[in-house]
């Protein structure tokens, strides 16, 4: 699994989130996606890698612009004791 953070800028609102929430989850094939308009971030976790050309096409004709874009290996965090 890939976790990929995207600098988003132009977000204001919860509206503005789900609108390039929607945006990223009909051009990619994610386990989840949440943005942020206070961080001006998105965090998507998928499968596979996500193409950063298509993500910054897919991006331009909603009006947000994409800062910047990392990934980085994801694992699930373990819930350790609770199941004895």
């Amino acid at each position: 699994m890939i976790k990929t953070t995207v600098g988003i800028d132009g977000m204001m609102c919860s509206m503005c989130e789900a609108h390039v929430n929607d945006t990223i989850r009909k051009a990619f094939e994610v386990k989840s996606v949440k943005s942020s308009h206070k961080k001006g971030e998105t965090e998507i976790i998928s499968e596979n890698p996500i193409d950063e050309d298509k993500l910054r096409k897919a991006m331009e004709p909603t009006g947000y612009a994409v800062t910047a874009i990392s990934s980085q290996p994801y694992e699930k965090k373990k819930l350790f004791g609770l199941f004895g």
